[in-house]
């Protein structure tokens, strides 16, 4: 991984809300340690969707990425039918990579879920070879997509 871009730490994160599904549970009713991997996934591509318009956008430019490294810490459970909100945003754009971070909080209470940090490395679509990170990516990674927020809960929010 390569450090030798920008850090970033202070914008406002994009947000993703969902409802845990009761097939993402598992036998003590808790969602699955694996679905949260599955969560920053959908989190990190809603994300990417709202910057660059998607990862499709991404590929029509001859990039893509490839997740590197993924570690998820929790500090709580969420459980079926519960509002999860997922707040990410970038922490480094590097050379060839550039790093997120997804928060996961239960959206009523508040209380801390989980958090996520991914590793993406910059690719050629034709070759799979590791590339830099375009200027132009860079910066909208950089501004990310502050304030905006993709509901999949199907909850009403009064903004």
């Amino acid at each position: 991984m390569d450090r030798a871009n920008t850090e970033v730490t202070s914008l406002p994160p994009f947000e993703l809300l969902l409802r845990v599904r009761y097939s993402e549970c598992d036998a003590q009713e808790v969602v699955f340690n694996a679905r949260y991997a599955d969560y920053a996934d959908l989190a990190a591509t809603e994300f990417m969707r709202e910057v660059i318009g998607g990862y499709q956008a991404m590929i029509g430019q001859g990039l893509d990425n490839q997740v590197v490294n993924l570690q998820i810490s929790w500090q709580n459970s969420a459980k079926f039918d519960d509002v999860l909100c997922l707040s990410v945003h970038t922490t480094h754009v590097g050379n060839t990579s550039f790093t997120m971070q997804i928060t996961m909080s239960d959206w009523l209470s508040k209380r801390a879920i989980a958090t996520a940090e991914i590793v993406y490395v910059m690719l050629s679509s034709a070759s799979f070879t590791k590339i830099p990170v375009p200027q132009i990516i860079k910066e909208q990674l950089l501004k990310g997509a502050p304030g905006k927020r993709t509901n999949l809960a199907g909850i009403h929010i009064d903004t």
